[in-house]
């Protein structure tokens, strides 16, 4: 007797079932996927007991005809495939043939469906388990409803298996979420025999679907990411383009939250590649090094992105959930992608404000649609009731009041009754002007940056310190406060990422080499990194078999500074998840170095000291972060002083 034998069809359908229906909300996916794909221009999911007890997806598709009905039940059995060579170029959100027939497998499925040419005269069939209980016609208007109930009944092990009703309906929202957010022109509703959870109308912008999803606050958290395109490029360790795919490109566009909008965890990441939600770690990545410098470790952005790029460049059989994908031309698409992002934030460069006295949220402005009626789930929980928004972090915040209220015209400054000391009545100390001579001469003098940031901080007067750390200024948009340290360290920064871009940066000679001992893995780094060291103005020579000397390092840095500067350097580098590419590792030395050389806290400084400290700044490209992601400055201003005073 042979040991090996073939499944029966119920226990197959039953194991694909497993790889495709985790939970309720992957039922909801499937059929939402399938709905679109059909060309539904409404689409609503209603839900009950969290999905255990009903899911009904109601769409105004092409719908099936009779035998198509019938058809779509067998394994494999799809319209979106015809070849093996239509893997290669797949541009629907379903493929697989799987999804209903493994749906059926585990649930009482009910499939009512109807095309325009059958004029009325639907198809309704029921299964059961896995098997077809029934067959027949039905008055219906064009397009298609599913209905799943009692999910799980035949296996009852991996019922035991779901969560709550609230939890499973937390993961149901956000798929709906998902998809109204990708789809902004279609109508995309969630309800429960209770509750209307979404209810998108269809919008022209992504702007209005933000709204609609998230409220105004979360989409004032948001920076737009114009649409920019480009063309394809092969990395040398990737395929080169064959003959007549010169004219690919890649368009990369949506919405990324401002660098002081900082999340716990990488719920608020929404990405998109051809429409389809993805979990990719390449795109994770680029997201993650677009906000280097800007944001400091340990917290993630909010961001919604959308990837158009040929179908033939992503592979999206990877996976039976279809939420990972292959790229052909990783590297480009990683580095295209970082590269888009860094430009919008760069043009942004946002203020922080005192937290203590952030303005509340306010209602929506003229044109903008009405939101979403209730909450939507990014995150399993409780589900937040009518009235309530997510942001793009899970986190549940009060909706913005339907209430309007005019807002009075800005507060207007009296002339200046006094004026402020110039530069030549406060002669810079010795002390520090051979340190800032210093650092000039290493690095060339920073172009005027543009964006009206950098204009407002160039406007700044000078009122003094506080406990030797933090400047004290003032313009027309009201008090400031200025980091000392932190603005210098961005100032260097930039200014020494200019310097070895342009060239190597000249190194000062130490009076006696430092001879420090390493680890073996720090010394692996260091020989892998020796050229860009030494272009960085360090000379470093191995001495044995664990101690190096250190001969020469970057002129801004003091000398009992540079055996500390270069383990962090060796340290940032061993700490790389992956191969890190010369631009990273750059701005890494850049930002490590700009660190020692920094001015210090507790440094007290006279008026022309911090009036050119402020002018450097504004001359930076992001002069409200350092390169480790603090704020720079913090802004009170004139509104929230008279706020304060209550005098609005």
């Amino acid at each position: 007797m042979t040991r090996i034998r073939i499944l029966a069809d119920d226990v197959a359908n039953r194991i694909a079932a497993g790889e495709v229906v985790e939970r309720p909300a992957s039922v909801v996916k499937e059929l939402l996927e399938n709905a679109l794909d059909a060309g539904a221009t409404s689409v609503r999911v209603e839900v009950e007991g969290g999905g255990r007890q009903l899911i009904r997806v109601i769409d105004d598709g092409c719908g099936m005809s009779h035998d198509d009905a019938l058809l779509a039940f067998e394994r494999h059995a799809t319209s979106k495939l015809r070849s093996a060579e239509d893997l290669l170029s797949i541009a629907t959100l379903g493929f697989r043939g799987e999804a209903l027939p493994s749906i059926a497998s585990v649930s009482r499925l009910a499939l009512e469906t109807s095309t325009a040419e059958d004029q009325g005269q639907g198809t309704r069939v029921e299964f059961a388990g896995g098997k077809l209980i029934g067959v027949k016609p039905a008055a219906l208007p064009p397009g298609t409803t599913i209905s799943i109930g009692d999910l799980f009944y035949c296996v009852p092990a991996r019922r035991k298996f779901l969560k709550s009703d609230t939890t499973e309906l937390g993961h149901i929202a956000s798929v709906v979420t998902h998809y109204a957010l990708a789809h902004p022109g279609k109508r995309i509703e969630l309800r429960t025999p209770s509750q209307e959870i979404i209810s998108a109308a269809p919008v022209e912008t992504l702007a209005e679907r933000v709204y609609q999803v998230f409220g105004r606050q979360a989409l004032d958290e948001l920076i737009e990411v114009p649409a920019t395109s480009g063309p394809v490029r092969a990395n040398i360790t990737e395929p080169q383009l064959e003959s007549g795919e010169e004219s690919l490109a890649m368009t990369v566009s949506g919405y990324i939250s401002r660098p002081e909008v900082q999340r716990p965890n990488r719920n608020g990441i929404y990405i998109f590649i051809n429409r389809r939600l993805v979990r990719d770690r390449v795109l994770l990545h680029a997201l993650t090094e677009a906000y280097r410098n800007v944001q400091p470790p340990g917290v993630f952005p909010a961001a919604l992105l959308f990837l158009d790029l040929p179908a033939e460049e992503v592979d999206v059989n990877v996976h039976p959930s279809k939420i990972e994908v292959r790229f052909r031309h990783q590297q480009f698409v990683h580095d295209f992608t970082r590269d888009v992002l860094r430009q919008a934030l760069s043009k942004a460069r946002p203020i922080a404000t005192f937290p203590s006295v952030l303005a509340a949220p306010g209602s929506a402005p003229a044109g903008q649609p009405e939101r979403a009626s209730a909450a939507v789930a990014a995150s399993p929980g409780a589900l937040p009731g009518p009235g309530a928004v997510r942001d793009f972090g899970g986190a549940t915040v009060v909706a913005p009041s339907d209430d309007f209220s005019l807002t009075p015209a800005p507060w207007r400054p009296e002339a200046m009754r006094f004026g402020f000391p110039a530069d030549a009545q406060h002669p810079v100390k010795d002390e520090f002007a051979a340190q800032f001579r210093t650092a000039a001469q290493y690095y060339p003098p920073a172009e005027e940056a543009a964006g009206a940031n950098g204009d407002r901080i160039s406007e700044l007067k000078p009122l003094g310190q506080v406990s030797a750390s933090y400047i004290v200024a003032v313009n027309s948009d009201g008090l400031w406060l200025v980091d000392q340290h932190v603005a210098h360290e961005r100032v260097l920064f930039e200014q020494h990422l200019q310097a070895r871009r342009a060239g190597a940066v000249a190194g000062q000679r130490l009076l006696v080499p430092l001879v420090i001992e390493l680890s073996p893995r720090q010394i692996v780094i260091a020989e892998q990194i020796a050229e860009e060291l030494a272009a960085n103005g360090f000379e470093v020579s191995v001495m044995g078999q664990r101690e190096v000397a250190i001969q020469a390092a970057p002129a801004p840095v003091s000398a009992p500074d540079v055996e500390q500067l270069l383990r962090e350097i060796l340290d940032a580098v061993e700490r790389e998840n992956q191969a890190i590419s010369i631009e990273t590792l750059q701005a890494k030395i850049a930002a490590s170095t700009a660190c020692h050389a920094a001015i210090k806290v507790n440094t007290p400084l006279d008026p022309p000291r911090m009036e050119w400290l402020l002018a450097e700044l504004a001359k930076t490209e992001c002069p409200m972060s350092c390169p480790h992601g603090r704020p720079v400055v913090l802004r009170y201003s004139v509104r929230e002083i008279e706020k304060a005073f209550k005098r609005t």
